[in-house]
């Protein structure tokens, strides 16, 4: 079942809100809203676009590490892809 990029969270759904959001996120990825290496909207934007705790947030963002859909560097972002390969 594809989720719609632009759905909003149903927080009285079967479905927990994180997990909600990390399909929301990928939904914005595959349509093209961050191209590859790009950072996707911070913490604190997707905190304040869906309602949801911070805590929410990062949940769904470390399922999307996970699933290697995006990765993050500390102090900078969350970014879409792979990151690139360490230099020797």
């Amino acid at each position: 079942m594809a989720i719609d990029p632009d759905a909003e969270i149903d927080h009285e759904g079967p479905v927990t809100p994180y997990r909600q959001l990390a399909e929301i996120l990928k939904a914005r990825i595959a349509r093209g809203d961050w191209a590859p290496g790009r950072p996707i909207a911070s913490e604190t934007r997707l905190v304040q676009e869906y309602g949801l705790a911070r805590s929410t947030v990062r949940r769904a963002i470390a399922v999307l590490v996970e699933e290697g859909v995006v990765w993050t560097v500390q102090g900078r972002g969350t970014y879409v892809g792979q990151p690139p390969a360490e230099s020797p």
